[in-house]
């Protein structure tokens, strides 16, 4: 690690997420009304999700355009951030208070007007959007849905399955029920985590999660194991680092196993399936399954041929399927050029932060302009300990690349993880606060 990267990710984690000065504006609305909501008057953007992509466009609009009517659809009065959330699960922290937002003062400070209600329908003939509220119309959508389950791939698995193995890889009840789980199990009991093929949500989360398991049950169940199921033949992020964790700190305790898709679950059993042909038992199983853009981006369409994820442009993030709706954050399936930008809360900030000025462009009859972000991901390692992932994105050829010799990891002798740590905490504060204010 040179010294450039390290100021690199130290700026990053102090600075990155600090907040732009707003715009005054209406005060937020929430709307219960059946029929049409809010009739339109002059040139609308409607966002749906309120996550790190969807609030950050809906800002961003405002910030760029002020005479632009911003409204954002969001099903929660709170958002909790799934990153930083395996600290709750694993016992590091209480609760998820430093997890959780609402949009109360984003709203205020940027005349965003707020829906809370769940979308039930996109027509993008009509340029409507249907919510359990009542429809809204508008001239250009961003959609910022995160992901859905594609659940049907796994025999035995139903709407009940997630209550008994639970997945958490959406925060909030899930994270509590895992949680809970762990603290309830037995010493010297056995815990299984299975993980899907890529892409998914987050690549380096599920090894993350691992680690910090690992290490509640090393605190508190020593006589406990922690054995992970990895769909993909070899861990597909921070390797390096990852591993060195595993055989410094968990090789009493933790066993990775590649190349181990679940296929079937048996829910009385407690037990899971690999290909059919071998079973491993635990007293808790954490399944995150294979996923998928969000299902209402794939009742509307947007979705590609293979009904997984979402085909964008990508300078302007506008849909390949439908031309005036731009699609950004997990759901999308980004053209790229070598590895694909992650599906990451720092990848969807800077995809909103593009997509909102090349609405703004397109809207008032200007060139877009082409993408450039950066995305970073710390993962925890223990209560004190992190390491990170770092690469700068540009457009080349119609397709996004990651810049050449723009990040990488961090240092393999772990002479930097106490300080990482210190900035993976305050990368999080400061990027909820840009997305609350």
């Amino acid at each position: 690690m040179t010294l450039d990267r390290r100021n690199f990710i130290k700026i990053l984690g102090s600075a990155s997420g600090v907040a732009l000065a707003g715009c005054a504006g209406a005060p937020s609305i929430s709307s219960g009304s059946a029929g049409e909501i809010m009739a339109k008057t002059g040139r609308r953007v409607v966002v749906i999700g309120g996550g790190y992509g969807g609030s950050i466009a809906a800002k961003y609009v405002r910030m760029l355009d002020s005479s632009i009517e911003v409204v954002m659809v969001e099903r929660n009065k709170q958002f909790i951030s799934c990153p930083f959330s395996n600290f709750y699960i694993a016992g590091i922290t209480s609760d998820m208070n430093a997890l959780t937002i609402n949009y109360d003062k984003l709203a205020a400070n940027h005349g965003i007007k707020m829906v809370y209600a769940e979308v039930s329908a996109i027509d993008p003939a009509a340029k409507t959007v249907v919510t359990s509220a009542g429809t809204l119309t508008y001239d250009r959508l961003i959609v910022s849905p995160g992901i859905d389950f594609r659940t049907e791939e796994i025999e035995g698995y139903n709407a009940q399955t997630p209550d008994i193995f639970p997945h958490a890889w959406k925060a909030g009840a899930q994270s509590t029920l895992l949680r809970n789980q762990l603290q309830s199990m037995k010493d010297g009991g056995t815990v299984i985590m299975s993980m899907p093929l890529t892409p998914y949500r987050c690549p380096p989360g599920p090894y993350e999660r691992s680690c910090l398991i690992a290490h509640y049950l090393k605190q508190h169940k020593p006589k406990s194991k922690l054995i992970l199921l990895d769909a993909n033949p070899d861990v597909v992020s921070k390797k390096p680092l990852f591993t060195k964790a595993w055989s410094t700190y968990y090789k009493d305790n933790f066993q990775y196993i590649g190349a181990k898709k679940v296929t079937q679950v048996n829910v009385a059993g407690k037990s899971v399936s690999i290909e059919g042909v071998e079973d491993f038992k635990g007293d808790v199983i954490n399944l995150i399954p294979p996923q998928r853009a969000a299902n209402i981006v794939v009742a509307a369409g947007l979705v590609g041929d293979d009904k997984k994820w979402c085909p964008v442009d990508a300078v302007s993030f506008q849909s390949t399927k439908h031309p005036g709706i731009h699609v950004i954050g997990d759901a999308t399936a980004l053209p790229s050029e070598g590895p694909p930008m992650p599906k990451s809360g720092y990848s969807a900030n800077a995809q909103a932060k593009v997509c909102a000025q090349n609405v703004v462009n397109l809207m008032n009859g200007k060139e877009p302009v082409e993408f450039s972000g950066i995305n970073v991901c710390y993962s925890a390692l223990n209560e004190h300990e992190s390491v990170s992932v770092a690469n700068v994105y540009a457009v080349k050829g119609g397709k996004i690349i990651s810049v050449p010799n723009s990040g990488g990891i961090s240092p393999a002798d772990f002479s930097q993880t106490k300080a990482e740590h210190v900035y993976a905490a305050s990368w999080l504060r400061n990027i909820l606060t840009e997305m609350s204010t």
